[in-house]
């Protein structure tokens, strides 16, 4: 079986340097954060930009957008975090993660995590702990809870469930963390790779969650199972066929495909029921992320999806025969 997917569109006004993340809002805009320290905002039917902001000094690395699409959680390298109002053009939230000096001292952050529910964002770095911050524009950053992972291992990712119950964090040497946010406790621990892993997703029933590595594979996990902690505990599937690290992923609205974007500079779209690749994309660098378009209103068609990497383009692909 193949899924044809075609390119339809490049955005008008490319960053400079690499797209570390990347977002499609329910709003049908695109979101995109760079190594050149810019975030920009794209309307995804002709590529053109809406809003960006003065470029940081340092690069954005990740991004969080909200389910309605009105805001846009931000980080930079050096752990500054922001909350970007879509609408406005303005930042309402702007938290420095990174103090250093006495008993407020911060862990900076490096990957970022709106709750779907609002009200707070979670956060992750060199701890290889979760820490859930206020996202209300009145103490926006303030610490509120510490989630420990029980391994000082650096934080690669943090994510929260669309449900908004579970919160789940990727290391640097291949662990899966789950934890519950009705009791700030760690439900579940995966140890299904052997390498960083370096992105995560979840379907929208917030029962599956995929994660990308390093060792070149995606691993498709059921977060119902319970986890013994054993290599390959709470696995349901692993898709390999790509020729270097996995730098990101993401599940289709509908649950059917998934996508994984490499450092091997090519695009894979996954049929789940298959475990199997349809579709094999040739880009021009490495695809550090990709994000499918929500699904519209009636609709379980996984039709189109966005992607960003390394030449700072930001690319729209649809399915063959749709418009």
């Amino acid at each position: 079986m193949s899924l044809a997917y075609l390119h339809a569109l490049d955005c008008q006004e490319p960053h400079s340097d690499a797209i570390w993340d990347i977002a499609w809002t329910g709003t049908d805009h695109t979101i995109s954060v760079s190594a050149d320290g810019t975030i920009k905002q794209f309307d995804s039917t002709s590529g053109q930009v809406l809003r960006t902001l003065p470029p940081h000094p340092l690069g954005l690395n990740s991004l969080s957008v909200s389910p309605n699409g009105r805001h846009a959680l931000f980080n930079g390298i050096e752990g500054l975090t922001c909350l970007w109002d879509l609408e406005t053009g303005e930042i309402v939230g702007k938290h420095e993660s990174y103090l250093r000096k006495g008993s407020d001292a911060t862990e900076p952050s490096w990957s970022i995590s709106l709750n779907p529910k609002g009200g707070t964002y979670a956060s992750t770095g060199g701890s290889g702990n979760v820490t859930i911050h206020s996202a209300e524009q009145d103490g926006f950053g303030q610490p509120m809870a510490t989630l420990p992972s029980g391994r000082n291992k650096f934080g690669m990712q943090c994510m929260h469930s669309p449900d908004g119950f579970s919160v789940a964090l990727a290391t640097e040497t291949g662990q899966i963390y789950i934890f519950d946010l009705h009791t700030n406790s760690l439900s579940a621990t995966y140890t299904s790779h052997a390498m960083a892993v370096r992105s995560l997703s979840w379907s929208q029933d917030s029962h599956l969650l995929m994660s990308a590595s390093e060792d070149k594979r995606l691993i498709l996990h059921d977060v119902r199972t319970s986890s013994s902690g054993k290599p390959g505990s709470g696995a349901v599937a692993a898709l390999s066929g790509h020729s270097s690290w996995v730098l990101s992923t993401d599940i289709s609205p509908d649950g059917r495909l998934a996508l994984s974007g490499s450092a091997d500079k090519t695009i894979k779209v996954w049929d789940l029921a298959a475990r199997a690749a349809v579709s094999t994309i040739q880009d021009t660098g490495e695809v550090w992320s990709v994000a499918w378009r929500p699904r519209p209103s009636g609709s379980n068609a996984s039709g189109a999806f966005v992607s960003g990497g390394e030449d700072g383009v930001v690319r729209w692909w649809r399915a063959a025969g749709t418009a």
